[in-house]
């Protein structure tokens, strides 16, 4: 089951650990909570669609890109396609071979 939360969490992360930032620094100019935001980034809080742009807007990324990763992440996570790539989530029987402890 894809929990989303935790997706949106890794991708808030992700943009402020590429960008250098501090937790701190973030929840500053978002005017969230530093403990709140934590607890985003972790997966452990939901976000409202107001704190998420805020975040956004805080790490200068447009909210619809934050939300596309965050689809794409899904979609990969279920196993569809993106941009015309099929996405398994398992492995297809195909691409399993046997091997022979005795070869």
């Amino acid at each position: 089951m894809v929990i989303l939360r935790l997706e949106i969490g890794d991708v808030l992360r992700s943009h402020r650990q590429r960008q250098g930032q501090t937790l701190r620094q973030v929840a500053a100019k978002a005017s969230v909570a530093l403990g709140y935001l934590s607890e985003v980034e972790r997966g452990q809080k939901e976000v409202s669609s107001e704190i998420l742009a805020s975040v956004a807007e805080a790490l200068s990324v447009p909210l619809s890109l934050v939300m596309r990763e965050v689809s794409d992440r899904v979609a990969a996570l279920e196993g569809i396609y993106i941009d015309d790539t099929y996405i398994p989530d398992t492995v297809p029987d195909a691409f399993v071979t046997e091997v022979s402890l005795y070869s």
